[in-house]
């Protein structure tokens, strides 16, 4: 009997331990593959999958964005002239090198844009003043049309003018508010700044409104070139 009860404990004891010797073999650490698509995952946790932006509503979409816009930005959150707590603990350490690679990265993301959609709050007035300052500006007031700089297609311009298409409302607004507020800064010449100041409260909603509600080109490349002579000095085109 003694012996029949030693061969129960045996094998409870071994029954029990089993589990805990097969979960310490698979919890090695698995090798993270040193590629600059594992090191921009971080990215993702806000923009979206690969870059693609969310439907939270403020995130803008990075990907497909020209390469000198996106690495103009992370230079600008890591000196001090855009301002966002997450954004700059983010890129606060990192090297112009690095940060043109992660810029690069982005670039060359080719993905497809998700349906826009064709409901807006804004009324028939707002979404028609809006389209008139995108398309013509208001000369009156010395603010260009946004196609003369970012593209008759509004997709942007190489190098570094971005895309104003499949962006949220409240980002477009958001961005083109902090431009009026002083927020927001660029390398002189600032162009953004200098029509940012000209613009209200009612002209951002108008704008941001309509132009969320744009689509988006079967080619949504950056046009190569503006569509003519830039109206103010811009240091985003190196001039």
């Amino acid at each position: 009997m003694k012996k029949i009860r030693t061969r129960w404990r045996s094998l409870l004891l071994a029954v029990a331990l089993c589990p805990f010797g097969a979960h310490a073999a698979s919890s090695a650490p698995a090798r993270v593959p040193d590629t600059i698509e594992q090191r921009v995952a971080a990215c993702i946790a806000c923009h979206g999958r690969e870059g693609a932006s969310t439907n939270a509503g403020y995130f803008p979409r990075l990907a497909g964005k020209p390469e000198g816009y996106l690495y103009n930005q992370l230079l600008s959150f890591r000196d001090g002239r855009r301002f966002n707590s997450d954004m700059a603990h983010m890129v606060r350490h990192l090297s112009d090198a690095y940060l043109r690679e992660i810029a690069h990265y982005f670039a060359e993301l080719d993905l497809p844009y998700p349906p826009v959609s064709t409901r807006s709050d804004a009324s028939a007035q707002t979404l028609a003043r809006g389209k008139v300052l995108v398309l013509e500006g208001d000369a009156a007031r010395g603010i260009p049309a946004c196609t003369q700089c970012h593209g008759q297609a509004l997709t942007g311009t190489a190098p570094a003018i971005p895309s104003l298409l499949g962006l949220p409302r409240l980002y477009l607004a958001s961005q083109l508010g902090d431009w009026l507020n002083n927020g927001r800064h660029a390398l002189p010449p600032d162009c953004m700044a200098e029509v940012g100041r000209k613009l209200n409260a009612d002209d951002i909603n108008a704008v941001a409104s309509w132009l969320a509600l744009q689509p988006v080109p079967a080619n949504p490349k950056p046009a190569a070139a503006p569509p003519g002579p830039l109206p103010l000095p811009c240091s985003a085109m190196g001039k």
